[in-house]
């Protein structure tokens, strides 16, 4: 299997990192010592299947797919694209310019330009038209939501320096299936928007993210709230105040993939319910908390679009092959302990958690669901030296919870994690 390093996070937190506005809450935690079943919701029509599969180009390994129907807004003609990448480290639904066979409205400026966006990840950037469409995952449903839609070369959108060379060092467009490894990002993470929050509602053009594109070329411009690429969960008429990531557990050493839910709402149907789930409050000026590892504490993440744990361990051995990878010469097991953080009020939540960091050249030969898959952090300009990134092998065997800033749900102040 291909040894893709990928962190499809928004840089720490994009949708508030910039909001000097963001205020805080205090909340209450569900704590428990003991974490709820593993269980997977397969009925309902919220909830949406997700498979560990390696993607449309079969080598993507530990990276969940989806479909999603994107629909001409208001009208049934619609189309299912498969292949989307799940990500609960960004917002918004972004999809490859070239698999698109419906017609979708641009979305403009007060002037009549064409606006498009520049979303920065860890060492990628995406860049494409803001354009407007429904979206269906089972049976919910958002109607005119502001999505991406990827392209490098699409008329009038050539890609500006600030987008691709944002501080000197040439970043990497994730804009086709060869480079993406998927057919899009479905970023359903604790953010409706993709830069802003209510009490912070502008995504300045001093940013970089959002452009305004007359045929002389894309400058950035600012972005309204209601404007900006929208976590398209947050606009479901029920069933949008968060989802829970349900993959099971898979053998230690890999296999070859892995299939579970994605299931709509928090504490809103039977089939949701937060039940003895530890809830781990988080900041959402940088949509983090805090995880201690060889008494070191750095700032951390759940994320399923990174596709390993990612850390800095300096007395595990690198892999030769899987460059940036870990590849000791048998399986180590470690702990680190998770904190919940918060801007203002009182943090909950701390629990430890015990995984192991297999060989990545072994485990990238026996399939596309690893459990034990890890590597050093990679850092590009805007994020800290030193970070945990509990990538997608963390939601094997657990029910994650992933609960939307601003709105109403069960075990405190949104947003948070729990699991």
């Amino acid at each position: 299997m291909k040894a893709m390093r990928v962190f499809f996070l928004s840089v720490m937190g994009l949708s508030c990192a910039f909001a000097l506005g963001c205020g805080g809450g205090s909340s209450s935690s569900a704590n428990s010592s003991t974490p709820p079943p593993n269980t997977i919701t397969t009925t309902g029509t919220n909830v949406a299947a997700i498979a560990v599969n390696g993607g449309p180009l079969g080598n993507y390994s530990d990276a969940a797919f989806i479909s999603v129907t994107v629909c001409t807004p208001g009208t049934t003609t619609c189309q299912t694209v498969p292949n989307i990448l799940v990500d609960t480290g960004s917002s918004g639904l972004r999809i490859i310019s070239s698999l698109l066979t419906v017609s979708l409205p641009q979305q403009k400026a007060s002037d009549g330009n064409p606006v498009a966006e520049c979303l920065q990840f860890l060492g990628s950037y995406t860049w494409g038209p803001v354009q407007t469409a429904d979206v269906q995952i089972s049976g919910e449903k958002a109607s005119s939501v502001p999505i991406q839609v990827l392209s490098d070369n699409t008329a009038g959108f050539a890609t500006p320096t600030s987008c691709s060379d944002p501080s000197g060092t040439l970043e990497s467009s994730a804009d086709t299936v060869a480079l993406l490894g998927a057919y899009g990002i479905l970023g359903v993470g604790t953010y409706a928007q993709d830069c802003g929050i209510a009490t912070a509602p502008v995504c300045q053009a001093s940013y970089n993210v959002y452009y305004e594109c007359p045929s002389t070329g894309c400058i950035p411009t600012n972005q309204q709230l209601a404007q900006q690429v929208t976590n398209p969960v947050a606009l479901f008429a029920t069933d949008n105040n968060g989802v829970i990531v349900e993959l099971p557990s898979v053998a230690a050493g890999g296999q070859a993939s892995a299939t579970g839910s994605l299931v709509f709402g928090i504490g809103t149907q039977s089939n949701n319910a937060l039940g003895s789930a530890t809830v781990y409050s988080i900041d959402y000026t940088t949509g983090n908390f805090s995880t201690t590892f060889n008494s070191a504490t750095d700032e951390s993440f759940l994320d399923t679009g990174s596709n390993g744990y990612y850390f800095q361990d300096n007395s595990l051995a690198q892999c030769t092959d899987a460059q940036g990878f870990y590849c000791p010469t048998t399986p180590v097991n470690l702990t680190a302990t998770n904190q919940g953080t918060a801007y203002q009020g009182t943090p909950t939540g701390s629990g430890t958690v015990n995984f192991t960091i297999g060989n990545a050249d072994t485990l990238f030969s026996a399939g596309n669901a690893l459990s034990e898959l890890g590597g050093t952090v990679v850092t590009d300009g805007s994020s800290p030296a030193n970070y945990f990134d509990w990538g997608l092998p963390f939601f094997f065997g657990r029910n994650v919870y992933v609960a939307i800033q601003g709105a109403t749900a069960p075990g405190g102040t949104t947003p948070y994690w729990a699991y």
